[in-house]
């Protein structure tokens, strides 16, 4: 959401009394480092929705927790995909080549990705929730009905925080009749005031502020229960996915916190030098890398993911392999034979219903 008026920074988040001495930094460092961001966050993001929906068409049952990481991995995408225009901007010291309208839609689908993202964490952090703290209790409620719901209010809720961008969002004038994509507000400086306190508390601090929350009672509930626990293997899948969570939510506010910081604090600074003009790229830089992170995370911290993402990719042969060995009345040994790909479907379907990647 790195989208002000005339007198502060433009898409690329270059201010322009700084934008010459940055030129070097801005057209050669930050399009590798951002070309770099996209390759691997579009591979990342694509083998996460491959892996979700490939075990749904093994007729699996798409779990809550499913549901949540397939739409963030999605979100993730499309955030990825307004790169390119970025990269190209940056090479372009700062000048758009695709129109007023394009402007629009690629400023609009980064601050949307962006607040759809922050929303999605917060909705499953009370899933964690309820999965914790009340197992039984709430289970009704989590279901993969009820879950695309949340998904639907979240896209809904996130359409109505970005009004403003669609309204102000427009082409810059620049020198020499080029023009920069940047939110054009009507009153620059008590309106870029405004926005950037609007765009802080609704995309950053309130939803961080509902998460940590949230998270306390979970751990305070752990520390503290003496109520009859769930089954042990439940029990472990609930830490598991608790944990990667919690992994993902750190993630997403460790990389945005500096950006939204550094807003903050351009509210004070008149002339931005040189080193707040590159600590400004680097911490878009962060909030960029944060869609290619998650993936990784899903990986290192999913056994489930990764036996899911293997037997996705995996060629099916039709070998025969023993299964289900028993014993007869008698004591012999009876072996059934089966082709491994009879025995892909029901792979599939190991997975309890409230499991996730874990």
């Amino acid at each position: 959401m790195d989208f002000f008026n005339n007198t502060n920074f433009s898409i690329d988040g270059t201010n322009s009394t700084t934008a010459e001495d940055g030129a070097l930094h801005c057209g050669a460092i930050l399009p590798v480092i951002f070309g770099i961001i996209c390759f691997l966050g579009i591979i990342g993001n694509c083998i996460v929705m491959y892996t979700i929906m490939k075990k749904t068409k093994c007729r699996a049952k798409q779990t809550v927790p499913d549901i949540f990481i397939l739409n963030l991995s999605i979100v993730d995408l499309l955030f990825l995909l307004g790169m390119p225009f970025l990269i190209h901007q940056l090479l372009g010291n700062g000048t758009w080549h695709f129109g007023a309208a394009m402007c629009t839609v690629i400023t609009a689908l980064d601050s949307n990705s962006q607040i759809v993202s922050t929303y999605i964490l917060t909705a499953m952090t009370f899933d964690r929730y309820l999965a914790t703290v009340h197992p039984i209790r709430f289970n009704y409620v989590r279901t993969p009905c009820v879950a695309v719901l949340v998904i639907g209010l979240v896209w809904v809720l996130s359409l109505l925080t970005i009004i403003p961008v669609w309204m102000y969002s427009g082409l810059m004038p620049l020198p020499d009749g080029l023009v920069a994509c940047a939110l054009l507000l009507p009153d620059p400086v008590t309106d870029t005031y405004w926005f950037t306190l609007y765009q802080f508390f609704l995309a950053f601090a309130i939803p961080l502020a509902i998460i940590c929350l949230v998270f306390f009672k979970i751990l305070q509930h752990m520390s503290t229960s003496v109520a009859p626990l769930p089954p042990r293997s439940l029990r472990v899948r609930t830490r598991k996915v608790t944990r990667m969570a919690v992994a993902i939510c750190l993630a997403f506010f460790i990389c945005w916190a500096p950006f939204y910081i550094l807003q903050l604090v351009h509210l004070a600074v008149q002339k931005p030098s040189i080193a707040f003009s590159y600590a400004y790229n680097i911490a878009i830089s962060m909030g960029y890398a944060n869609s290619c992170i998650n993936p990784f995370l899903y990986i290192m911290l999913s056994e489930t993911f990764k036996r899911q993402f293997l037997r996705a990719v995996r060629p099916a042969h039709r070998k025969f392999r023993v299964v289900n060995p028993s014993t007869t009345d008698g004591g012999s040994v009876s072996v059934r034979m089966v082709p491994e790909g009879a025995q892909q479907e029901p792979a599939c379907r190991e997975i309890p219903s409230n499991a996730a990647p874990e």
